[in-house]
Protein backbone atom coordinates (compact mmCIF):
# COMPACT_ATOMS: atom_id res chain seq x y z
CA UNK A 1 0.00 0.00 0.00
CA UNK A 2 2.78 2.91 0.90
CA UNK A 3 4.58 1.69 -2.72
CA UNK A 4 1.02 2.35 -4.58
CA UNK A 5 1.00 5.64 -2.58
CA UNK A 6 4.41 6.50 -3.12
CA UNK A 7 3.75 5.94 -6.96
CA UNK A 8 0.09 7.30 -7.52
CA UNK A 9 0.41 10.77 -5.22
CA UNK A 10 2.97 12.36 -6.46
CA UNK A 11 1.65 11.38 -10.40
CA UNK A 12 -1.64 12.64 -9.36
CA UNK A 13 -0.45 15.32 -8.01
CA UNK A 14 1.92 16.75 -11.07
CA UNK A 15 -1.25 15.88 -13.37
CA UNK A 16 -3.93 18.30 -11.15
CA UNK A 17 -1.56 21.25 -11.14
CA UNK A 18 -0.85 20.67 -14.88
CA UNK A 19 -4.30 20.73 -15.67
CA UNK A 20 -4.88 23.82 -13.31
CA UNK A 21 -1.98 25.71 -14.74
CA UNK A 22 -3.89 24.53 -18.54
CA UNK A 23 -7.19 26.07 -17.65
CA UNK A 24 -5.26 29.31 -16.45
CA UNK A 25 -3.34 29.45 -19.42
CA UNK A 26 -6.39 28.74 -21.72
CA UNK A 27 -8.29 31.88 -19.72
CA UNK A 28 -5.23 33.98 -20.57
CA UNK A 29 -4.95 33.31 -24.34
CA UNK A 30 -8.69 32.96 -25.19
CA UNK A 31 -9.31 36.23 -23.34
CA UNK A 32 -7.89 38.72 -25.88
CA UNK A 33 -10.64 36.97 -28.48
CA UNK A 34 -13.32 36.96 -26.01
CA UNK A 35 -13.16 40.60 -25.37
CA UNK A 36 -13.03 41.63 -28.96
CA UNK A 37 -16.53 39.50 -29.12
CA UNK A 38 -17.90 41.33 -26.38
CA UNK A 39 -17.00 44.19 -27.52
CA UNK A 40 -18.39 43.51 -31.22
CA UNK A 41 -21.36 42.49 -29.43
CA UNK A 42 -21.44 45.06 -27.05
CA UNK A 43 -21.89 43.12 -24.00
CA UNK A 44 -20.20 43.03 -20.23
CA UNK A 45 -20.15 40.33 -18.91
CA UNK A 46 -19.22 39.55 -15.48
CA UNK A 47 -15.64 38.13 -13.94
CA UNK A 48 -17.01 34.71 -13.94
CA UNK A 49 -19.49 34.61 -17.07
CA UNK A 50 -16.14 35.95 -19.30
CA UNK A 51 -14.01 33.01 -17.69
CA UNK A 52 -16.71 31.02 -18.40
CA UNK A 53 -16.69 32.44 -22.20
CA UNK A 54 -13.39 32.10 -22.80
CA UNK A 55 -13.22 28.11 -21.83
CA UNK A 56 -16.20 27.17 -23.82
CA UNK A 57 -15.19 28.95 -27.51
CA UNK A 58 -16.03 26.82 -30.68
CA UNK A 59 -12.77 27.39 -31.86
CA UNK A 60 -10.51 28.51 -28.93
CA UNK A 61 -6.49 29.39 -29.19
CA UNK A 62 -6.00 26.90 -26.42
CA UNK A 63 -9.01 24.63 -25.73
CA UNK A 64 -9.79 23.75 -22.25
CA UNK A 65 -9.23 20.31 -20.99
CA UNK A 66 -13.08 19.41 -20.87
CA UNK A 67 -13.20 20.59 -24.20
CA UNK A 68 -10.71 18.55 -24.95
CA UNK A 69 -12.18 15.65 -23.14
CA UNK A 70 -15.53 15.55 -24.64
CA UNK A 71 -13.71 15.53 -27.88
CA UNK A 72 -11.68 12.75 -27.54
CA UNK A 73 -14.51 11.01 -25.95
CA UNK A 74 -16.83 11.50 -28.60
CA UNK A 75 -14.66 10.50 -31.71
CA UNK A 76 -13.59 7.66 -29.76
CA UNK A 77 -16.56 5.75 -27.94
CA UNK A 78 -19.30 7.41 -29.81
CA UNK A 79 -18.33 6.98 -33.49
CA UNK A 80 -17.68 3.55 -35.88
CA UNK A 81 -14.18 2.58 -36.16
CA UNK A 82 -14.52 3.11 -39.73
CA UNK A 83 -15.88 6.62 -39.36
CA UNK A 84 -12.68 9.02 -40.72
CA UNK A 85 -13.56 11.31 -37.74
CA UNK A 86 -12.86 7.99 -35.00
CA UNK A 87 -9.79 8.22 -33.35
CA UNK A 88 -9.68 4.55 -33.14
CA UNK A 89 -9.43 4.66 -36.86
CA UNK A 90 -7.04 7.31 -37.62
CA UNK A 91 -4.54 5.90 -34.90
CA UNK A 92 -4.74 1.82 -36.30
CA UNK A 93 -3.82 4.05 -39.73
CA UNK A 94 -0.94 5.69 -37.91
CA UNK A 95 -0.38 2.12 -35.70
CA UNK A 96 0.15 0.45 -38.98
CA UNK A 97 3.03 2.22 -40.10
CA UNK A 98 4.70 2.42 -36.47
CA UNK A 99 4.54 -1.27 -36.16
CA UNK A 100 6.40 -1.87 -39.19
CA UNK A 101 8.82 1.01 -38.91
CA UNK A 102 9.62 0.46 -35.36
CA UNK A 103 10.29 -3.94 -36.70
CA UNK A 104 12.47 -1.84 -39.54
CA UNK A 105 14.52 -0.15 -37.12
CA UNK A 106 15.19 -3.05 -34.53
CA UNK A 107 16.26 -5.52 -37.00
CA UNK A 108 18.43 -2.62 -38.74
CA UNK A 109 19.90 -1.62 -35.36
CA UNK A 110 20.43 -4.83 -34.38
CA UNK A 111 22.64 -5.85 -37.21
CA UNK A 112 24.53 -2.35 -37.36
CA UNK A 113 25.07 -2.79 -33.62
CA UNK A 114 27.01 -6.70 -34.10
CA UNK A 115 28.88 -5.36 -37.22
CA UNK A 116 29.98 -2.08 -35.02
CA UNK A 117 30.92 -4.43 -32.37
CA UNK A 118 32.77 -7.05 -34.35
CA UNK A 119 34.30 -5.14 -36.99
CA UNK A 120 36.66 -1.89 -35.95
CA UNK A 121 36.40 -0.69 -39.36
CA UNK A 122 33.16 -0.11 -38.66
CA UNK A 123 33.34 1.42 -35.50
CA UNK A 124 35.51 3.69 -36.91
CA UNK A 125 33.92 4.44 -40.01
CA UNK A 126 29.97 4.16 -39.76
CA UNK A 127 29.51 4.88 -35.80
CA UNK A 128 29.93 8.78 -37.00
CA UNK A 129 28.04 8.78 -39.81
CA UNK A 130 25.46 6.98 -37.76
CA UNK A 131 25.04 9.88 -35.38
CA UNK A 132 25.55 12.59 -38.07
CA UNK A 133 22.08 11.06 -39.71
CA UNK A 134 20.30 12.18 -36.38
CA UNK A 135 21.00 15.85 -36.56
CA UNK A 136 19.35 16.14 -39.63
CA UNK A 137 15.48 17.13 -39.23
CA UNK A 138 13.29 14.60 -39.96
CA UNK A 139 10.78 17.30 -41.29
CA UNK A 140 13.39 17.86 -43.80
CA UNK A 141 13.85 14.31 -44.46
CA UNK A 142 10.45 13.25 -44.63
CA UNK A 143 9.63 15.20 -47.52
CA UNK A 144 12.33 13.68 -49.85
CA UNK A 145 11.73 10.08 -48.59
CA UNK A 146 7.91 10.59 -50.14
CA UNK A 147 8.64 12.34 -53.20
CA UNK A 148 11.91 9.87 -54.02
CA UNK A 149 10.21 6.60 -53.45
CA UNK A 150 6.65 8.04 -55.60
CA UNK A 151 8.96 8.58 -58.00
CA UNK A 152 9.82 4.18 -58.32
CA UNK A 153 5.83 3.79 -57.55
CA UNK A 154 6.34 3.13 -53.65
CA UNK A 155 3.60 4.84 -52.09
CA UNK A 156 1.15 4.31 -49.32
CA UNK A 157 2.33 2.48 -46.22
CA UNK A 158 6.23 1.88 -47.28
CA UNK A 159 6.69 5.17 -46.87
CA UNK A 160 5.68 6.41 -43.77
CA UNK A 161 7.56 3.15 -42.05
CA UNK A 162 10.81 4.01 -43.48
CA UNK A 163 10.40 7.33 -41.82
CA UNK A 164 9.94 5.75 -38.58
CA UNK A 165 12.76 3.41 -39.69
CA UNK A 166 15.02 6.08 -40.01
CA UNK A 167 14.19 7.85 -36.55
CA UNK A 168 13.50 4.50 -34.33
CA UNK A 169 16.62 2.69 -35.56
CA UNK A 170 19.40 4.87 -33.84
CA UNK A 171 18.49 4.27 -29.99
CA UNK A 172 18.72 -0.09 -30.82
CA UNK A 173 22.23 0.29 -32.54
CA UNK A 174 23.63 2.97 -29.45
CA UNK A 175 21.90 0.60 -27.18
CA UNK A 176 22.75 -3.02 -28.74
CA UNK A 177 26.33 -1.46 -29.06
CA UNK A 178 26.79 -0.69 -25.60
CA UNK A 179 24.66 -3.92 -24.39
CA UNK A 180 27.33 -6.13 -26.30
CA UNK A 181 30.19 -4.47 -25.11
CA UNK A 182 29.06 -4.67 -21.68
CA UNK A 183 30.44 -8.16 -20.91
CA UNK A 184 33.21 -7.64 -18.54
CA UNK A 185 36.72 -8.58 -18.78
CA UNK A 186 37.01 -10.92 -16.55
CA UNK A 187 33.64 -12.90 -18.23
CA UNK A 188 35.31 -12.75 -21.70
CA UNK A 189 38.65 -14.15 -20.42
CA UNK A 190 36.56 -17.14 -18.81
CA UNK A 191 34.94 -17.65 -22.40
CA UNK A 192 38.70 -17.66 -23.81
CA UNK A 193 39.72 -20.12 -21.23
CA UNK A 194 36.82 -22.27 -22.13
CA UNK A 195 38.50 -22.27 -25.69
CA UNK A 196 34.93 -21.00 -26.98
CA UNK A 197 34.44 -19.73 -30.22
CA UNK A 198 33.77 -16.37 -31.16
CA UNK A 199 29.90 -17.38 -32.40
CA UNK A 200 29.45 -19.53 -29.00
CA UNK A 201 31.04 -16.30 -27.09
CA UNK A 202 28.20 -13.75 -28.77
CA UNK A 203 25.69 -16.02 -28.34
CA UNK A 204 26.00 -17.08 -24.73
CA UNK A 205 27.64 -14.03 -23.22
CA UNK A 206 27.09 -10.85 -25.38
CA UNK A 207 23.66 -11.56 -26.52
CA UNK A 208 22.37 -12.27 -22.64
CA UNK A 209 24.16 -9.46 -21.39
CA UNK A 210 22.64 -7.10 -24.43
CA UNK A 211 19.10 -7.64 -23.67
CA UNK A 212 18.33 -5.33 -20.77
CA UNK A 213 20.37 -2.52 -23.28
CA UNK A 214 17.93 -3.91 -26.02
CA UNK A 215 14.75 -3.33 -24.26
CA UNK A 216 15.23 -0.13 -22.90
CA UNK A 217 16.54 0.97 -26.30
CA UNK A 218 13.56 -0.45 -27.56
CA UNK A 219 10.97 1.92 -25.30
CA UNK A 220 12.68 4.76 -27.07
CA UNK A 221 12.67 3.36 -30.61
CA UNK A 222 8.91 2.71 -30.52
CA UNK A 223 7.96 6.01 -29.52
CA UNK A 224 10.52 8.01 -31.92
CA UNK A 225 9.22 4.94 -34.60
CA UNK A 226 5.30 6.79 -33.92
CA UNK A 227 6.47 10.25 -34.39
CA UNK A 228 8.45 9.25 -37.64
CA UNK A 229 4.81 7.92 -38.86
CA UNK A 230 2.81 10.82 -37.68
CA UNK A 231 5.31 13.16 -39.53
CA UNK A 232 5.26 11.09 -42.29
CA UNK A 233 1.57 11.29 -43.02
CA UNK A 234 2.11 15.39 -42.92
CA UNK A 235 3.67 15.90 -47.00
CA UNK A 236 2.10 12.97 -47.64
CA UNK A 237 -1.38 14.39 -47.92
CA UNK A 238 -2.86 11.38 -45.96
CA UNK A 239 -6.58 11.31 -45.34
CA UNK A 240 -6.71 9.42 -42.26
CA UNK A 241 -3.94 8.88 -39.27
CA UNK A 242 -3.03 10.77 -36.62
CA UNK A 243 -0.82 13.17 -38.86
CA UNK A 244 -3.89 13.83 -40.88
CA UNK A 245 -6.07 14.89 -38.27
CA UNK A 246 -3.42 17.27 -36.84
CA UNK A 247 -3.39 18.40 -40.49
CA UNK A 248 -7.07 19.19 -41.14
CA UNK A 249 -7.26 20.21 -37.50
CA UNK A 250 -4.35 23.40 -38.70
CA UNK A 251 -6.19 23.69 -41.68
CA UNK A 252 -9.54 24.67 -40.41
CA UNK A 253 -8.61 26.13 -37.04
CA UNK A 254 -10.08 23.13 -35.02
CA UNK A 255 -7.48 23.31 -32.28
CA UNK A 256 -9.70 20.77 -29.91
CA UNK A 257 -9.90 18.18 -32.87
CA UNK A 258 -5.66 19.16 -32.51
CA UNK A 259 -5.64 18.55 -29.02
CA UNK A 260 -7.81 15.32 -29.17
CA UNK A 261 -5.54 14.00 -32.21
CA UNK A 262 -2.62 14.79 -29.53
CA UNK A 263 -3.64 12.78 -26.93
CA UNK A 264 -4.54 9.96 -29.32
CA UNK A 265 -1.19 10.06 -29.56
CA UNK A 266 0.14 10.10 -26.68
CA UNK A 267 -1.92 7.38 -25.33
CA UNK A 268 -0.98 5.07 -28.10
CA UNK A 269 2.55 5.93 -27.04
CA UNK A 270 2.29 4.98 -23.37
CA UNK A 271 0.38 1.85 -24.44
CA UNK A 272 3.57 0.96 -27.47
CA UNK A 273 6.51 1.87 -24.25
CA UNK A 274 4.35 -0.22 -22.05
CA UNK A 275 3.56 -3.53 -24.51
CA UNK A 276 7.46 -3.45 -25.01
CA UNK A 277 8.14 -3.08 -21.48
CA UNK A 278 6.08 -6.35 -20.85
CA UNK A 279 7.87 -7.84 -23.41
CA UNK A 280 11.43 -7.14 -21.84
CA UNK A 281 9.74 -8.39 -18.22
CA UNK A 282 8.86 -11.56 -19.77
CA UNK A 283 12.24 -12.67 -21.92
CA UNK A 284 14.14 -11.76 -18.47
CA UNK A 285 12.17 -13.91 -16.83
CA UNK A 286 12.49 -16.62 -19.32
CA UNK A 287 16.10 -16.28 -19.17
CA UNK A 288 16.05 -16.71 -15.52
CA UNK A 289 16.32 -13.26 -14.37
CA UNK A 290 15.02 -12.12 -10.53
CA UNK A 291 12.60 -9.27 -10.05
CA UNK A 292 14.29 -6.02 -8.30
Amino acid sequence: MDSFRSKVIPVTTILAGAVILWYVFAVILNAPFQRDLDRRAKETPGTVEFIGKTLSQPKPTLPAPHQVAVNFFENTFLRSVTSNRSLVYNAWVTLSSTLLGFAFGTALGILIAVGIVHVATLDRSLMPWIIASQTIPILAVAPMIIVVLAAIGITGLIPKALISTYLSFFPVAVGMVKGLRSPELMHLDLMHTYNASASQTFWKLRVPASVPFLFTSMKVAVAASLVGAIVGELPTGAVAGIGAKLLAGAYYSQTIDIWSALVAGSIVAALLVMVVGIGGRLVDRAMGGRPA
